[in-house]
């Protein structure tokens, strides 16, 4: 266990991110875990967490997510937001804190290098999770039996 200073939260963070893909994306979490209960990549990457991201974009760890080797593993397959009750859309805030590393050069080249051989897989995971949830019938949100809030 590491000290936490006031000095590394960066209260406008939340904001910074907000003002790319619009406040009311994150705002609402409320950290239940259902992002990370059915990510396909949770399930290899264990420290992979959507939740943890999320909070802390909202605590202000700015430096902490831009620099993390998290964000970059996210293969964009929109499952979490497809059981989330705030309809919070990982994916889009993952691809904008991805933008953002990159404008702030807090991203290793040499570790770019080494994601391009773990992208395929990635993408083969995504595609794999989009085929699973078709061939089930997925129509929609309101076919999830946890999350009744899209009926009637």
């Amino acid at each position: 266990m590491r000290d936490v200073f006031f000095s590394e939260f960066d209260p406008n963070f939340k904001e910074e991110v907000a003002d790319k893909i619009g406040l009311e994306s994150i705002k609402p979490c409320f950290t239940c875990g259902s992002c990370t209960g059915i990510c396909p990549v949770h399930e290899i990457i264990e420290d992979f967490d959507p939740r943890r991201i999320i909070y802390k974009i909202l605590l202000g760890r700015k430096q902490e997510v831009l620099s993390s080797d998290l964000i970059w593993f996210c293969c964009l397959c929109n499952e979490c937001f497809l059981v989330c009750p705030q309809e919070i859309k990982f994916s889009r805030v993952a691809t904008e804190l991805r933008k953002m590393a990159l404008a702030e050069g807090l991203v290793d080249q040499g570790f770019l290098e080494k994601l391009e051989a773990v992208n395929p897989y990635l993408q083969d995971l995504c595609r794999r999770t989009l085929f699973r949830k078709v061939r089930e019938g997925f129509c929609g949100p309101h076919t999830m039996p946890c999350w009744k809030k899209h009926t009637l």
